[in-house]
């Protein structure tokens, strides 16, 4: 007789389990909880989960309905045989996703279920987020004195993208892409389908969310501020502030707008990093395609975002 397997702990459980000691040791935290950096904490988590969460929903239910309605023969009809001819295309097709970063995850996931090669699903992926329209409009409002960020922004956007695309097909199986199977798809309805797919992101976006929230209030702003004169520094500063900040690349051309004492070259570093890579995306990047994936895949973006961002802004800011 087989011996019965032990059922790990889900999402739910371990939310059950934190609420349950929060609870037995109220009195001892609750002097912690009611200080000002930790009410600081909450606000900021609450909004970036609160932001992210429509999107995630929206992403979620597209994804269920390529799984549904859209055959691997009619994704192989659209997309190039070729990988490398696949991986612009797959770029060019991101306007498509109105959409933050958070929706094109699950989208992407459902892409590779229907045969989507790596590379051209990986593209998509940067693209999304970062070159839909809704994403443009704001970027054209929040800049409406200097169009040319527009510009720059889905240039460098786009370049890195494919890019990192390129880099995907370049990598073949050494890239440990792990392709999530449901062990009841054909069985699940629409619902259930979309019900799971949430639970399994929403999970990795909430860790993503309180590892943002806490950089954004125990860092001082005063360590930001003091490099923005500095051109090598204040780029890098905005790129690190973009990967920890987390910010929907709907709204960030705001807040890259607001920060009038840095280059514009240090702002359109902040606007192609955040969408392409920031810890809320990594985490859910690890959740839904392997920790070996993310390892590689997460410091090349990087890199690659911000080469884009300072060699476009050379060119064109």
């Amino acid at each position: 007789m087989t011996p019965r397997r032990a059922r790990a702990l889900g999402q739910a459980e371990l939310v059950a389990l934190l609420v349950i000691l929060v609870i037995a040791g109220q009195r001892w935290i609750r002097a912690e909880i009611t200080s000002e950096a930790v009410q600081t904490w909450c606000t900021m988590f609450v909004a970036v989960v609160v932001q992210s969460t429509p999107f995630l929903v929206g992403g979620v239910l597209l994804s269920t309905v390529i799984s549904r309605l859209v055959s691997e023969r009619i994704i192989r009809r659209i997309v190039p045989r070729s990988p490398v001819l696949a991986v612009p295309v797959a770029g060019l097709a991101g306007i498509c996703l109105p959409g933050c970063e958070c929706a094109a995850v699950p989208v992407t996931d459902s892409l590779l279920r229907r045969g989507v090669g790596p590379g051209a699903a990986v593209t998509f992926l940067l693209a999304a987020p970062a070159i839909n329209p809704t994403v443009i409009v704001s970027t054209a409002v929040a800049f409406r004195a200097d169009q040319t960020m527009v510009v720059a922004r889905v240039g460098a956007s786009l370049a890195t993208a494919v890019l990192v695309g390129w880099w995907c097909v370049l990598r073949g199986d050494r890239l440990r892409l792990e392709r999530r199977v449901r062990a009841h798809d054909h069985h699940q309805s629409f619902l259930q389908a979309a019900h799971h797919d949430f639970l399994h992101a929403a999970g990795f976006l909430v860790f993503g969310a309180m590892a943002a929230a806490a950089v954004n209030t125990f860092v001082p702003r005063e360590i930001m501020d003091s490099v923005a004169g500095h051109a090598v520094l204040g780029v890098l500063a905005l790129a690190t502030f973009a990967f920890v900040a987390a910010l929907c690349s709907e709204s960030d051309a705001f807040v890259a707008a607001s920060l009038t004492s840095f280059s514009d070259t240090a702002k359109l570093a902040f606007l192609v990093v955040g969408p392409a890579m920031d810890v809320k995306l990594a985490t859910m990047e690890a959740g839904q395609f392997g920790m070996a994936f993310a390892r590689q895949f997460v410091p090349v973006v990087l890199v690659v975002a911000l080469l884009c961002a300072v060699a476009t802004g050379w060119l064109l800011l």
